[in-house]
């Protein structure tokens, strides 16, 4: 007989080796996958951990894994905050298409004005979109009770929606022939989010989400309000006991985590995409939840797993021009990350048992 038998403690070596665990078994089912899909496994593996980093075209694919990388990371130390509260917001999606809308919308409305202040407004109008539709589930949570989780996610689709409307209308080019979406903010040099150095794909998105976190470690590891959110969600009740305001941290968490996506998304809109299109969100925003647990919730952790994911996405391009291979199954890929942590997780409180369990 195999049971599951509860540890006294959670093991915290097992912890550790989650992720890494989960990468290897990923691995290894994805190339299972990709061998029933007609590829050989193993070439697949290393184009797409591999070829980005160490092929023949590294020196274009590297800087892509701080382009990449960047909103990711971005979104997922916003989301990890309030994971750790419990505080479940699954809507990061329209918080960053917010934020691209409100961001694209402040800097084409100084067209064509030139001017050092406007990629600062747009900045600002960014994290504030992100930061407002992320205050509607946490409003209806703290007042009336609703599942943020919900609300949140429907408000995904609702963000959608307003994407489309914009790049039909109010922000549709009027010298786009009639195409869907905005101006190119590439070429409003006020308004674009160019290389710091060129070439080497460090723009200020990235400059941002390594502030983000630093932010958070210090915020988590040395602040009262980290020690708060810390405590609520690894023992609600004691949280109670010592005074923490479950209203004011639903609207720090969900607030803060809906301005960083915000963030994310003006400062891809106004550098590696460019411009408000129908189809400007590709899931950031989704795939920072992956990025948030695989990291554990840790700040460095979130980091290196952000770095990874875009490794993955790089791969993944890769892969689909030379090997021929989908793109949903490089999406399955990268969803049985989350499959294998959340799995393998489970051994952290429990542990394998063999044989017939000892009546009492």
């Amino acid at each position: 007989m195999i049971r599951l038998e509860k540890r006294p403690e959670p093991s915290r070596a097992f912890s550790l080796a989650t992720p890494l665990l989960a990468v290897l078994a990923t691995m290894v089912f994805g190339g299972l996958l990709f061998m029933v899909l007609g590829k050989d496994p193993l070439t697949s593996i290393q184009t797409i951990f591999w070829e980005p980093l160490f092929g023949e075209f590294a020196f274009y694919y590297r800087p892509q894994l701080l382009i990449k990388g960047a909103p990711l990371v971005l979104i997922a130390i916003g989301l990890s905050l309030g994971f750790k509260a419990g505080i479940w917001n699954i809507g990061a999606e329209g918080q960053y298409i917010m934020g691209a809308l409100f961001g694209a919308g402040m800097g084409l409305a100084f067209y064509p004005l030139e001017g050092w202040y406007i990629f600062p407004l747009m900045v600002m109008a960014g994290g504030f979109g992100g930061w407002l539709w992320a205050m509607i589930p946490a409003f209806l949570k703290v007042r009336f009770g609703t599942n943020e989780i919900l609300v949140s996610l429907m408000l995904v689709y609702v963000a959608e929606q307003f994407l489309a409307s914009m790049s039909l209308g109010l922000l549709k080019n009027p010298e786009g022939f009639g195409f869907p979406g905005s101006r190119n903010l590439q070429q409003y040099e006020s308004a674009y989010n160019a290389d710091l150095i060129a070439g080497s794909g460090m723009h200020w998105g990235v400059v941002a989400a390594m502030i983000a976190v630093i932010f958070a470690y210090v915020l988590l590891s040395k602040h009262r309000l980290g020690f708060a959110i810390r405590v609520t969600g690894e023992a609600p009740r004691a949280a109670k006991f010592s005074g923490v305001n479950p209203t004011r941290l639903v609207l720090f968490c969900m607030g803060m985590s809906g301005l960083l996506a915000g963030l994310a998304g003006l400062f891809e809109v106004s550098g590696p995409a460019g411009q408000v299109t129908i189809d400007f969100n590709v899931g950031y925003g989704f795939t920072a939840i992956i990025v948030a647990f695989l990291g554990r919730l840790h700040p460095v952790g979130i980091l290196l797993a952000g770095l990874l994911m875009a490794l993955t996405y790089i791969g993944g391009d890769i892969a689909q021009s030379n090997l021929g291979l989908p793109a949903a199954a490089i999406q399955v890929f990268q969803g049985m990350l989350l499959f294998f942590l959340l799995a393998l997780d489970m051994f952290t409180n429990y542990r394998l048992r063999f044989g017939r369990a000892e009546v009492a």
